[in-house]
Order: C-alpha cells, then structure tokens, then sequence
C-alpha cells in the first residue's frame, strides 16, 4: 500500500473515533504483487457435471508459493522504507509474587535494544488493550501477574542482526526479571456461569412446562471460592426462582431414584491443549508520522474488530494516528486467531518504531507461551434413567472450566459446553450448569471445538458405561434415546430441518468394524500375542454459528463478462475462497472469477450496529427498526463453523438478486425478440424452470444462452450487474420488505443494494458508492432478542468408530482404523468437506491420545514448551491409508450446506476412549489416555493380560 493515500481511497474509507480506516484486502491492488490474486487462479469449473476441479489456491499451496503475513517484511511492502525493526516481549515466569522490574545487563552494550517500552510508557501515553482483553497490555512494576507468561516489556531493535543475538540470550535467562517475595496468585470472581434447566412437557412435543427459551437462564446471586451461590428455589415465585425449585427437584430425584430406576454418576476431565496453528502469531506495523497514518499487516479470523476497535484505541493515544491502513491476510488459526490480543500488541509497537516498521512474531517457545489455548473443563455428570426400557429420564451436569488470566471468549465458552452436553439425545427433564474461573493460567479462548468438545465427549463416554451396565449394545441404547425431529433441546428449543442422527447411528451399526468387533478381536488377539483390540464408537451434533451471525457479499458482473465476489469471510485453509466462488455458480452458471476475502469495507450498503447483539434488550431493537441502515450485527468474524451455512446465504441471496433483477429479465428480453414476442411467446415459461447447461442458461426448450450474451443485455437495459446484501441471523434468519417485484419483495436479508446498468444511470434507491443504489427496505422482522435463550438450533451430526490396539508391555495405542459417518447436508465442494472431516479427526486423535498442557507452573507459562514436549500426532498415529469417511446423502438437492468443520474432530475423542475399555476392561475419565495411564490402570487393578481379556469375552457375550 502507498504510504500516502490517494483522494479515492480516502474517500472509501470508514471513520472511528476521528481516524478513518482503509481495509486492503488480500485481493486489493495495494498487495496484489504479494498475496492472493497473484497465486489465485480462477476456479478450474468443469461446467458439464456442475464440479469444481481443484481449489483456488491449490497451486499456491503445493508449491509453496501462498504468502502469510508471517512471510512479509517492510521491503516486501510498497510504499513502506525498506529499514526493518524487530521487536519481542519479555514474559513473566510467575503469578504468585510482584513484579518488580527486569535486568538487561546480560546483553553486551552494542546489543542493547534501541527502545525500550514499558508499562509506564504506555500510561504515559494513553496506550491501553480495547475493552474486551482487559487491563495491564504491559504489567506495571508493583503488581502480581494476572497469568503465567504476562508481557512485562517490549524490546525493540532496528536491524535483525542484533536482535536475533540479543534475542537468543535472552532466551530461558534466570533473573531476567526481577519478583518480589511469593504472595500468592490473584483471587478473582469467574469469568461466567450459565445455568440452563428445562422441564418437559406430557411428551417429547408438548409445551414445555419449563424452559429457559421460554422462561429465563440462570444466573447465580454470587460466589464462594469460585463456586456459585443461587437463590433459594420457590416454585411459585419469580421465574428464576421458579427454575431453580424444579432443579432442585431433580437433584431429589437423583438422590433417591426407585428399584427400578438407575442412576449413573461420573466425573471426567478434558485437559488444555495448544491449537498448534502452523502460522505463529504475528504482525509487522508502521506508524507513519508525517502523514499520521498507522499501517499494519496481521494475521487474524476477526478483521473486522481490527478495524473497529484498532482506531478507538490509537485515538485514545497522545500520537495523533489520522488514518488506519489495514491489511489482513491468509492465515490459519483453529479458533485461536478469533479476537485474539496480538494485532493490538502489534499496534502498540508500531507505535514506538521511531518511523521504522516493527514486526512482532513469535517463535513456537513464544507461540506456547502466549498463544490462546482450549479450555481444560472438569464435567461431574449424573444421569437417571428407567432400567427397563434404557429411556434417560433427567440429566444433571455441573462443569468447570478454567479460562486463564483474561476473560476473552470464556464466558461464552461456559454457555456453549452447557447447552452442547445433551449431545445428540433427547432429556425429558435436565439441570445444566457451567462455570468458567479466572487464573494463573493462559487465558484461553476460541478452539476448534469450543467447549462442546469437553462437554458432549464426556456425554459419549457416559452414554457408553450406561451400556455396559444395562447390557446393552451401545448403539442400541444410543438409538433408544436419540434426539428426533421436532423434539426439543436442553434449552427447550427446536432445531431447524430434519434431525438426523438416527440415520447416522444406523449407518455405523451397519459397518464391519462395529459388526465384527467380537471376532475380530479374537483373531486379532491370537495372532498378536501382548496386544489388546478393542472397537468403540461415539456420534455427536455440534451447533455452528454463534446466534448473532451477520455478513455482507457482494457478486457483480463486469461488462466484460467477469464474474467478482467480496466477502468478509477469512481464508483460513479451510477453502472458504474457493467454496464461495462455488456457491455463485447455483444462480450464475459458473463460479465467481475473482474472489476477495477478509472485506470490511461496505459504503455500497451503508448499514449500522449500535449495541450487543447478545446483550440488547427488546426495547432496544424496537427503537432501532424504523432506520432502514441499522441492523442489531455488522459483521462476523470466521469462526463456529459459519462459512458454509451463514456466509454462504450471502453469497447465494446477492447471486440470486443478481439473477432475478438482471440475467433472467435480460434472457426474457432476449427470447421475446422478434415479430409477436418472439419464440417465448408461444409457450409458458416461469422462472422456477430456469436451467444452466454447460454454462448457458435455458428454461422450457428456449435457446440456451451463454452468460455474456445476458450480461450485455443487462447492462443494455440497465439491469442489475451487482448486487451487495447484508443478513442477520439470531438462530433465525431476520427478513424484510423491499419495493422490488415478485418474491424480491420479502427477503431473508435485512439490506440490500444493486447496480444498475453501468452504474451511471437511473435506478430503483438511494445512491450510495461505486454506481450502486441502496433499496430501502420499507419493514424489518428481526428475531426477537428472547431468542438468544434458544442457545443452539443448527446441528450437524457425525459418528466415528475407532479400532484400536493396546500393547500390555507399553501402554501404547495404536489407532489401526477409524471410519466415520457424517450428515453435513448438500456439500458445496465434497473434497473440501473430505478435507476437513481429515483435519478434524486428526486434532481429535491428538486431544485424545496425544496433547497435554500443565495449566499452571511447569506449564507453557514458563516459555520452555516447544514440540519436543508436546505430542502432536504424526501420519503414523493417524491410521492415515485406512481411515474412511462417508457423507450422509442430504434428503434433496435443496438441502443447503452445514458447517461441519468442528464437529469433525469431536466423536473420535470418546470412540478411542471407548475403544481402549473394549480392549483392556477400564474404563478411562481423565484425557488424554497416555500409555503411563494405560499401565497404572493395569498396575491399581491387578489385572494381567490374561485377567483383560477373560473380561472382555465376558462383556462381549453378554
């Protein structure tokens, strides 16, 4: 990007604060040379059988050629000098003493850093974290850490030389940093507590008689020690305490079930992990003084915090920033680059480059040191059920989790891991309470999985012990309690579609692992003396999007018959780019041409969001409906699995706007050319029989006509040639009115705007940016705010087996086949669902088997962690040339796609656990299940091989 900007980007830009932003977008101009649209290559579209080829970027990626910000230097960036700095942070090692300040006498002199940043430089300054990440950027002298691995100071170098030396004697130094005697950790309230309780009505579909969609969520009056207090339940006072009495009665139900009743109680563990994202955290910002212009070049899911919170905090600054310039890139992140600190570490050391560019990345110590991390949670289950018919009656969970030293995502982390633990069964009565607390630990954030991994693996291992004490196949009972169509959550709402869990769960019972488990064993045992085999399974659905999911996309065709998307979606790997492109194709007859991601900038459809989507109350959004530019969410950021079913709505409405008002009026301006209306009028032709073949459009035996031969007409008439749509979704999709025709006139959107023609001439709205016009809507309908309490009503469902092998002398696992069975709906690109199904299993063999964190001392707070101490699993761990997977077909071709990126990895946690109780008889509660757990089970019970096996063939005849 130049570093002056030119009066048209000027004018693009947004204003926060005082400071107007510029958004260069991975397909911008301004990095044209170096990102995207130089590796990009339009979709290789095979138009005959309606596929996609291979993705986007597939030649960058397997030549290496994809470029992440982690790659770019200041020489690399036009218009930036070509002089480098490099900065890192010194790190506290404790959180149990004060701080007292730092000692850089072991760096020679000419090793000294050029700058020096402290905490009262940055007090001096105005300098401070936007809200949401909480106090102390930098720790003050004086005070105890609020974690392991808090930034005490940033030191800055201006040639890379010097700090790549000073840097490696830094490293790992005793009395770097100077503390004070030990104190103790700091004692803080926790992050959140969700408490949701549901009473069942006469039946699975009656009217609940109590519900927290339909009354309230709970909210504890206070805490002791961390623990939640509650209210005293009154089942005839207000509505909480109403909730709470009939809480209070199941937990008298579960004291004291009945003869025929059976109540199983069990407590299970799922520990901190690092997402292990192969590119580190990083930045590289120039703050330009003489233009008052901040540049920064970063990584990150949420660019659209970046450039809202990114000016208030410069603003906040005595330096006078006027201008922000914002270049967000490919990247991949796992969750764990959603509304994470760094981008605004970055800024604050951009700040104090003296005209230089200072980049800021972490090595992987740095990375385990500072990088968000998954949630450790601790679940104490109880579940009664009736023994003879194996039907669960009432669920009671009570979860804590541990969210580190900011609060970040946790509190909604605690919501989520509470509403997901239900897995894919039907409660007619539950109790489900999550607590996340504050300490010394690293705060954790957003992680693939995002509680619903602790909370509904945990479930999986439960639903199984209930199996082996009733006798029953695991898959039978599965069956017996699985949640149904119209059925209600723990919540008391009812998911959207078809569920179909049942058909996913009779698929896997079908499946030769699971029907051949028995003899299998037997000769796999035999033939493998000193192994144990063991088959398990687990099947879960997983929620995506977030219930205040917005996004804007625009798709426009150029004169020259070139198809573009924008897109605030980030490429995180995952081939959302590619996907996107796809989904145009439905209405436009191939794939977009040009696709740009990471897009904050919007002056086409100039909407607002004023307030919280999650926290504004009804009287709020009554007041804001009557402005036809305001809208409860702006934008989301790439995360909860949303691209395929949210951004895709997008994408798919502004194609079929596009469509609707241009292509199709265009092609009947076409067919009714000629003497009486041409060949369309003899016959009866409605839009619904519109068909693209082979790239050229027909409807009831018309000519086909190819998509340049429409767009001419459409801009000959003044057609629409662009479209930008903005939705919101609240577990509901809001709709509004338009003054267009036909279906147009209601639109599951809540902001539209069109070009006409070229731009330049008349239209239907108000005139906005770049030859578009903005139509009004003239009524909104947004989902009521109560909705919020509906927790989750998108699901996608999978089920995993496992066969595994577990070796008596070693403890060690060997996962020798996994296959997995998952309901995604339509996928748009197959291979890129076959992709991610791949990537998940592979995080949920590690969490399982594999990766462990130390939350506290010993832990990755005290910068010695890199992979010769933590196990990722490797092809070899994997079963990486006999894993299979299978889609469940959608129930019709107008099934829309799912988001089914997370819940990938979930089902092979619990079906390995289960796995290695087939094998060995014990039954595992404390993740992940290392080979020195293995052989202490083996030791505490006293049981040898010949013990494990008697027992099994015991369990399996039974």
């Amino acid at each position: 990007m130049p570093a002056r900007l030119s009066r048209r980007d000027f004018l693009k830009c947004s204003v926060v604060a005082g400071i107007s932003v510029y958004i260069a977008a991975p397909g911008s101009a301004a990095l044209a040379a170096l990102f995207e649209k130089q590796r990009l290559r339009p979709l290789p579209w095979d138009p005959a059988r309606g596929r996609v080829r291979y993705r986007t970027d597939a030649t960058a990626k397997v030549s290496g050629e994809k470029i992440f910000s982690y790659d770019m230097r200041s020489r690399d960036l036009p218009g930036w000098p070509r002089e480098q700095a490099h900065a890192m942070l010194l790190r506290g090692t404790h959180a149990d003493r004060i701080y007292q300040g730092f000692d850089l006498s072991s760096l020679p002199a000419d090793l000294q850093p050029d700058r020096v940043v402290t905490a009262a430089d940055l007090a001096r300054d105005g300098v401070a974290f936007p809200k949401f990440y909480g106090e102390d950027m930098l720790l003050p002298e004086g005070k105890i850490p609020a974690y392991l691995g808090h930034a005490v100071a940033l030191l800055i170098w201006n040639d890379f030389a010097r700090f790549r030396a000073a840097k490696s004697r830094l490293k790992f130094r005793d009395g770097l940093i100077r503390w004070g005697e030990p104190t103790g950790p700091l004692e803080r309230a926790p992050w959140a507590t969700f408490r949701y309780v549901r009473v069942g009505g006469a039946d699975a579909f009656a009217d609940d008689t109590y519900s927290s969609y339909k009354d309230t969520v709970l909210f504890p009056i206070g805490y002791k020690k961390q623990n939640p207090q509650w209210a005293l339940g009154d089942a005839g006072g207000k509505i909480d305490a109403q909730g709470i009495a009939r809480g209070d009665a199941m937990a008298a139900e579960l004291d004291a079930p009945g003869a025929d009743k059976l109540v199983i109680e069990r407590e299970y563990f799922s520990q901190s992990i690092d997402t292990a994202a192969m590119e580190l955290d990083n930045a590289n910002g120039w703050f330009d003084a003489a233009t008052a212009t901040m540049h920064l070049v970063c990584a990150t899911q949420s660019p659209g915090e970046i450039a809202q919170d990114a000016p208030l905090m410069l603003a906040a600054s005595r330096f006078g920033v006027k201008r922000l310039v914002l270049h967000p890139c490919y990247t991949v992140g796992y969750g764990s680059k959603d509304h994470y600190p760094f981008p605004f570490i970055a800024l604050m050391a951009a700040l104090y480059g003296d005209g230089r560019p200072v980049r800021l990345a972490n090595d992987r110590y740095e990375q385990f040191q500072s990088s968000l991390k998954r949630h450790s949670f601790r679940m104490h289950y109880r579940l009664k059920l009736d023994r003879g018919s194996g039907r669960f009656e009432v669920f009671q969970a009570r979860m804590l989790g541990d969210g580190g030293g900011r609060m970040n995502f946790s509190p909604s982390v605690c919501l989520v891991a509470a509403t997901a633990a239900q897995s894919i069964y039907y409660f007619p009565r539950s109790d489900l309470s999550s607590t996340v607390i504050a300490s010394r630990a690293l705060d954790a954030g957003s992680a693939r999985g995002y509680g619903t991994l602790q909370s509904m693996g945990a479930t999986e291992m439960l639903i199984d012990e209930i199996a082996s004490e009733l006798k029953l196949d695991p898959i039978e009972l599965r069956l017996r309690n699985v949640f149904a169509t119209g059925m209600k959550n723990t919540q008391g709402a009812i998911p959207g579609g078809a569920q179909r869990a049942d058909e996913v769960l009779r698929k896997s019972r079908e499946h030769p692992l699971w029907t051949q488990r028995h003899k299998r064993k037997a000769e796999y045992e035999a033939a493998h003396p000193g192994q144990r085999y063991g088959v398990g399974f687990g099947c879960v659905q997983k929620d995506f999007g977030t219930g205040g999911e917005a996004a804007f996309a625009e798709v426009a065709i150029s004169a020259q018959g070139e198809v573009l998307l924008r897109h605030i979606g980030v490429e995180m790997g995952t081939g959302m780019a590619t996907s996107q492109a796809a989904v145009c194709a439905k209405w436009l007859g191939r794939p977009a041409d040009e696709v740009r991601t990471g897009e904050t900038q919007w002056p086409e459809l100039p909407m607002i969001a004023t307030d919280d989507p999650w926290l504004m109350s009804q009287a709020t959004q009554d007041s804001h409906i009557g402005n036809p530019r305001w809208t409860p969410a702006y934008a989301s950021p790439s995360s909860a699995s949303n691209s395929a079913y949210f951004f895709s709505h997008a994408t798919r409405e502004a194609s079929r706007l596009l469509f609707t008002q241009g292509l199709w009026p265009a092609a009947l301006a076409i067919w009714g050319q000629g003497f009486g209306g041409g060949e369309l009028s003899p016959l009866a032709v409605r839009r619904e029989d519109a068909r693209w073949v082979e790239g050229k459009l027909t409807a009831g035996g018309l000519t086909a006509l190819p998509l340049q031969r429409l767009i001419a007409k459409a801009y000959e008439l003044g057609l629409a040639t662009g479209a930008v749509v903005h939705y919101l979704n609240r577990w509901q999709w809001s709709e509004a009115e338009f003054p267009l025709t036909g279906e147009d006139a209601r639109l599951p959107l809540d902001g539209v705007a069109l070009r006409w023609g070229d731009g330049s001439g008349k239209g239907i709205g108000t005139p906005t940016a770049n030859g578009y016009r903005m139509i009004e809507r003239t009524r909104v309908h947004y989902p009521p705010v109560q909705r919020n309490n509906a927790g989750v009503v998108y699901y996608s469902a999978i089920g995993t087996l496992a066969e595994v092998a577990v070796d008596t002398a070693t403890g060690k696992v060997e996962l020798l086949d996994h296959h997995s069975v998952l309901e995604c709906g339509t996928p748009i690109v197959a291979e890129l669902v076959s992709s991610q199904l791949q990537g998940g299993l592979a995080m949920g063999i590690g969490h399982a088997l594999h990766e462990f964190l130390p939350l506290y001392e010993g832990g990755p707070g005290d910068g010695d962690w890199n992979f010769n101490r933590y196990t990722l699993p490797r092809a070899r761990d994997v079963a990486v040339w006999r894993q299979s997977g299978e889609l469940l077909p959608p129930i019709s071709e107008t099934d829309p796609p799912k988001g089914m990126a997370e819940v990938a990895m979930i089902p092979i946690v619990p079906a390995i656990v289960n796995a290695i109780a087939h094998a060995t008889g014990h039954r595992f509660r404390e993740l992940p299940v290392t080979p020195d757990k293995i052989l202490a089970a083996y030791a505490a019970a006293d049981i040898d091989a010949g013990q494990s096996v008697a027992a099994n063939r015991q369990e399996s005849a039974a």
